[in-house]
Parts: structure tokens; sequence; C-alpha cells
């Protein structure tokens, strides 16, 4: 029998399958072309983040597993993990850890409760409402310096600040001529720089959980108070559960921030009194012991530590959002 053999295909229809002839191919390459287009105009952006936050991370990284001191310039080198061993053996290190865990949780916490109760009483109608969330808003907008001067030279100072001239006014009315003149500083430094950042920080908690607040699904609660629920009852039952997310929220964005607070503390105590946190002690590491490997080596733990937080404020975010578009 005679052997059949398969004779090639001609070059013109593999030209044309070359040239895109499949349709499936087709509206792949198609595809493609439209994801690029969609995300080139990103890509100008994308390239300076790049540059000015992830090229100087990887630069610190770096730094610190050297051995540089500037006021030992001779005795620079590679230095493994001893940076890292001694940020962690460290006393200073220790008791700045300690310190910003006990501010980052009373402020946290203060301006939470505090921002709570501003968003229920805003929630409500009454008549200038717009001009008392303006009000309120407003030291949120201050620079963090500019808040921390007007709190250590208006409010706290001994000789002439409000607090200590409110005393004296009040003893004076009751006919006393020797009102009690307390050092806020000194006496209370970390209270002190507490207060400040309360200040500062309960606006924005208050403008998340308001948020919230507005997103209520208004006919339950209207059900609920047709069948005699008490405001209480309401709060507890339906807005309470309702806001967990925004207060998870809240808590988590305010301690990413509050975590790597450094104005409050360098103006108002220059850290001294048991008041440095994680951002000051890096600070005194760098620029006044000069010690760039170790000081890399601490802001380098103090970032990590910081996406932790930071990835579980993202969870809360993304759950958020696909609350909002399941409704």
């Amino acid at each position: 029998m005679p052997i059949r053999t398969t004779e090639p295909a001609p070059a013109a229809e593999v030209a044309a399958v070359d040239r895109g002839g499949d349709p499936a191919a087709r509206a792949r390459r198609t595809e493609r072309a439209r994801n690029w287009a969609r995300r080139a105009p990103l890509l100008p952006a994308l390239v300076f983040l790049v540059i000015v936050t992830q090229l100087p991370f990887v630069a610190t990284v770096v730094i610190s597993f050297t051995r540089w001191n500037a006021l030992a310039p001779e005795n620079r080198g590679f230095a493994a993990f001893d940076n890292y061993r001694a940020v962690f053996t460290d006393p200073a290190m220790r008791a700045s850890v300690g310190t910003t865990v006990l501010l980052t949780v009373t402020v946290v916490l203060v301006s939470l409760l505090l921002g709570l109760g501003l968003a229920l009483l805003l929630d409500r109608g009454f008549r200038g409402r717009g001009i008392v969330r303006t009000l309120l808003i407003t030291p949120f907008l201050v620079v963090p310096v500019a808040s921390a001067l007007l709190w250590k030279h208006a409010l706290y100072n001994a000789s002439y600040g409000l607090l200590n001239g409110s005393l004296t006014w009040i003893w004076r009315l009751f006919g006393s001529d020797d009102p009690p003149q307390p050092d806020w500083m000194t006496d209370s430094p970390l209270a002190a720089v507490e207060v400040s950042l309360i200040w500062q920080w309960t606006p924005f908690m208050m403008l998340i959980l308001l948020a919230g607040l507005q997103s209520r699904a208004t006919d339950a609660i209207e059900a609920a108070r047709m069948d005699g629920a008490s405001a209480f009852d309401i709060f507890r039952y339906l807005t309470l559960p309702h806001l967990r997310r925004y207060l998870e929220l809240a808590a988590l964005l305010g301690t990413v921030y509050v975590v790597q607070n450094f104005d409050a503390v360098f103006t108002i105590t220059s850290g001294g009194l048991g008041t440095a946190n994680l951002p000051y002690t890096i600070y005194q590491t760098f620029y006044q012991a000069h010690d760039y490997g170790r000081a890399s080596a601490q802001g380098v733990v103090v970032v990590l530590c910081s996406l932790l937080v930071a990835t579980f404020a993202l969870r809360t975010v993304s759950s958020l959002l696909r609350e909002e578009v399941t409704r």
C-alpha cells in the first residue's frame, strides 16, 4: 500500500496564525493591551513612590547591618546582627517600648471614648450643628508642632499658662491668695503629652465613628423605638454592634499614627522624665549618639511592628468596603 504522507501547511496559513488569526489568541492580546492602557498612566506615580519610599527603606536595612558611628569612623564595617542584638538588649530601648505602649493605649482609648460621645452628639439634629462640627474638627487640622507648642506655653506653663491662671482666679473667688501652682510638665510629664495628643486625635476618631453612625439602617432603629426600646437598648443592641468595625478601624489607624508620634514628645518634654518613646529614642541614637547602624536597626524594628498593625487596619477597611458593596 502506498504510504500517505502529511503535507506541510501552506506558508500563508502559518503566517495568518502568527498574525493572530486565532480569535481566542487575538482576544487575549486585546484584553492585555486594554489592561496595560489602564495601568500605564499609573506607572510614573508607582516609580516615584518606589524611589521615595522603598529605596530609602532598603538603604536603611543595609545600614542596619553595618557598624557605623560618626564618632568612631575608623571602626566602620559589617556588623551582621550585632545592631539588632543591641536593640533588643538595650535598657533604654525596652523602657521606650513600655512608654510607647502606655502612651499609645491611653491616647487611643480615651480618644475613642470621647470621639464616640461627640459622634453621638453630632448625630442628633440641633441648631448650629454644622458650626459645632467644624469647631470640633479644628484640633485635628492644627499642625502637630504648633499644637504641642500651644499646650506647652499657653496651657502648661507654670508662670503664665492658662491652667495655673484659672487656678489663681478660682482661688481668689474664694478669698485665697495662695493658689496651687503646679508645674504640669514636671509633675506629670507623660500625662501632659497624653492630654495634648488626646485633644489632637479625638476629632479623627469622631469623624470615623460619625460616618459609621450615619450609615445605620434607620428602619431598624424606628422599629425598635416603636417596640418600646429605650435609647440605651438601641445603643447597646443596634448601634454598638454596627459600630464595631468602625471602632476597630479608628483604633488601628490611631495606633499606627500615635506610635510614630515624635512632635509632642520632642516639643513638650524633650524626651525627659520617662517620656521618651520609640521615635524619640531613634532620634537620640541617630542625632546625639551618631550611631547610624543601631538607629537604622531600631527604625527597621519599628517599621515592621507598624506594618503588623497596618495589616490589620487594611483588613478592617476591606471588610467595611465589602459590607458597603453588599448592601
